[in-house]
């Protein structure tokens, strides 16, 4: 798997193995809250290596801070480096390197408190490697994981309402553990299509990404999120709840078996769709349709 999907693949020469690699970091979890953002970044790493079917085994990071004679900058440093080490344990991730940038600063203030997680993880047969994006229509998709009415430090604030604000999504190591090894599993098993996390953005954007992201073979998606009716449509469609991963397959009652022995919420949410079909997305009292080509040129054609 080369760069574009939650995380790059690349095989052992002469063996079948393959070594999964991302790097990542969500500096406005670990501005809003050091401890739960060093927590999360490690474990967004860990979501992204496990959807290609590879177990994480370690990692490296930048850590990449303000100046550390200031005591707000040197808290952050601290909480930061606390909440990774907490994740790292619990994921069985030890930090085999990395180094530290501090006094990143301008006269308008130093940068977001930025670890940058550099994660690798072990996938023991290539043949069982799983792409992000849906890859069959009519195959069924799952959610793994709970929605939540978490809006803390999402992308939908950032980017709609220019502000980084709010408490950011808990991050609930257990489950993570436990979402990781379900997923491995049912991969292990050949019963996953495409698995994709979801992070910045929310389950609507996490979707769409899996409709479209794959520049030769686009999908669409009939989605129905009516099942949470008591969370709001914003936090629904973009909300960034931790430990949460879109699955597609062709056998859901398997997935959903593997995910129940494992204590992970799984619900059927949708159907793969062809390309020519609108992206449609059902929610309590109203519904979000885009055709899926605007979506692909948005999202290809960012950066002209």
């Amino acid at each position: 798997i080369g760069p574009g999907g939650d995380a790059g693949v690349v095989q052992v020469p002469g063996t079948e193995f393959g070594i999964a690699i991302t790097v990542d970091c969500n500096a406005r979890l670990v501005a809003l809250d050091p401890y739960e953002g060093g927590k999360a970044v490690v474990a967004e790493a860990a979501r992204n290596i496990a959807c290609t079917g590879a177990l994480p085994i370690g990692i490296t990071d930048c850590l990449n801070f303000g100046n550390p004679e200031k005591p707000e900058v040197f808290f952050q440093f601290r909480e930061a480096v606390g909440g990774m080490a907490e994740a790292c344990e619990a994921l069985g991730t030890p930090v085999t390197g990395g180094n530290v940038s501090l006094y990143n600063e301008s006269p308008s203030g130093a940068v977001f408190p930025t670890p940058v997680i550099g994660m690798v993880g072990l996938a023991e047969d290539v043949d069982h490697v799983t792409r992000a994006t849906f890859q069959q229509a009519g195959d069924t998709i799952l959610l793994l994981g709970e929605p939540t009415s978490e809006l803390g430090a999402s992308e939908y604030l950032a980017r709609i309402h220019r502000v980084t604000a709010g408490a950011p999504p808990r991050c609930d190591l257990r489950n993570e553990r436990r979402l990781i090894d379900a997923l491995l599993e049912a991969i292990q098993a050949g019963v996953v299509s495409s698995a994709h996390d979801c992070s910045d953005g929310g389950l609507a954007v996490a979707l769409a990404e899996c409709a479209m992201a794959n520049r030769e073979q686009r999908f669409s998606a009939t989605v129905d999120l009516t099942a949470w009716p008591g969370i709001s449509k914003r936090a629904l469609l973009f909300g960034e709840a931790q430990a949460r991963i879109v699955v597609s397959t062709a056998t859901p009652a398997h997935v959903e078996r593997i995910a129940a022995a494992h204590d992970v919420p799984a619900r059927r949410i949708g159907v793969v769709a062809a390309a020519d079909q609108p992206f449609r997305i059902q929610y309590e009292g109203g519904q979000l349709i885009a055709p899926v080509e605007q979506l692909a040129s948005a999202y290809h054609n960012a950066i002209p």
